[in-house]
């Protein structure tokens, strides 16, 4: 009988390591972490724009790359010039890799810049991964009358924003700031599809955006000269657009050059995907991974090209890089450039 006891003990004990040791694996394997769960995509944008559309082409392909993850969803944040989003994803959100998000690029930016209701320190958000950078461009409808940035510091032209930390807006109040243009800026629109859809109604004529973004909403409006882009913002000229003017070019002075230069850097992050900070490393790992790989996927980019959207992924490690550069930036251009941005007349619609 003890013998048999004792048989009998060893025999649960070793299913009872089993399966501890089993459980352990599963634990360790950070793929089976998400086995039938559902991931959120957090956009800091509304619906209908850029961000929005190719978040939701995202979520539809990043199951492919993570089996058993049941769904993705995308939650739409707007608000505070994108900082709504952002210091939910620091503060609030889960961080166990269940969400993510994809925030407007200028963010780490006016983490420098203009820290008001900043919540979040932009380095230490764990980067995903990007769609690829795109130069920004400065729009005016055909009817605004404007050919160029000469004409733009003659007339007083209306352009449509959301709010002040934004791409949409920092870049014009720039322009007005250090090279004389007079865009009239009206705030409070909640996404770029409804600026788009206020320069349809006349509200505005002007807008800052990407060449993807125009061809999203209005891929008539570039073909048949509906709308004339003046000038482009990035760190070097878009080779699909040689000859049209950099602002940090259109600079009188090497300390404007450079405030410019630093205004401008978030063009080269594209649409960038990040996840909280506290997620495992290993779970940021297979996120990375996950992304890169659903990036390349040739359906995705099938229907990336039907929506004009331009992929040319950056992966998180770069990502993570160009963020540090931005965040360091000498404390002399930073002045200059907070100074730049200075939002001083705007009318809130």
């Amino acid at each position: 009988m003890a013998r048999w006891v004792g048989a009998k003990l060893m025999s649960v004990a070793m299913a009872l390591w089993t399966a501890a040791a089993g459980a352990a694996l599963a634990q360790a394997d950070p793929a089976a972490f998400y086995k039938g769960k559902t991931m959120t995509i957090v956009t800091s944008t509304g619906a209908g724009g850029g961000y929005d559309l190719v978040a939701r082409l995202i979520a539809r392909y990043l199951p492919r790359a993570l089996p058993g993850l049941a769904s993705v969803v995308v939650q739409n944040m707007p608000g505070g010039g994108n900082l709504r989003a952002t210091n939910y994803m620091y503060e609030l959100a889960p961080k166990d890799g269940t969400f993510i998000g994809v925030v407007e690029n200028a963010i780490p930016l006016k983490q420098v810049l203009d820290p008001t209701n900043v919540r979040f320190d932009a380095t230490k958000f764990n980067w995903i991964g990007s769609t690829g950078g795109h130069n920004e461009v400065i729009m005016a409808l055909g009817s605004a009358g404007v050919a160029s940035v000469e004409d733009l510091k003659k007339r007083e032209v209306v352009l449509g924003g959301t709010g002040p930390g934004s791409s949409i807006v920092i870049y014009p109040v720039a322009m007005n700031n250090v090279l004389g243009t007079r865009f009239k800026i009206v705030t409070g629109y909640t996404s770029s599809s409804e600026i788009y859809l206020a320069m349809d109604r006349g509200e505005v004529v002007a807008r800052s955006g990407t060449v993807p973004s125009i061809n999203i909403w209005h891929p008539d409006w570039i073909a048949q000269g509906k709308i004339r882009i003046l000038a482009q913002v990035g760190l070097k000229r878009d080779p699909q657009m040689p000859d049209l003017p950099l602002i940090s070019e259109l600079a009188a002075t090497a300390e404007q050059r450079d405030a410019l230069a630093l205004i401008s850097s978030p063009a080269a992050l594209g649409q960038p995907y990040y996840a909280p900070p506290g997620v495992p490393a290993d779970r940021v790992s297979l996120l990375r991974a996950a992304l890169a790989q659903t990036l390349r996927d040739p359906d995705l980019l099938a229907e990336a090209a039907k929506i004009q959207a331009d992929i040319d992924p950056i992966s998180g490690e770069d990502l993570a890089q160009i963020i540090q550069t931005v965040i360091g930036a000498p404390a002399s251009v930073v002045e200059k450039a907070r100074a730049a941005i200075e939002l001083k007349d705007a009318t809130s619609r």
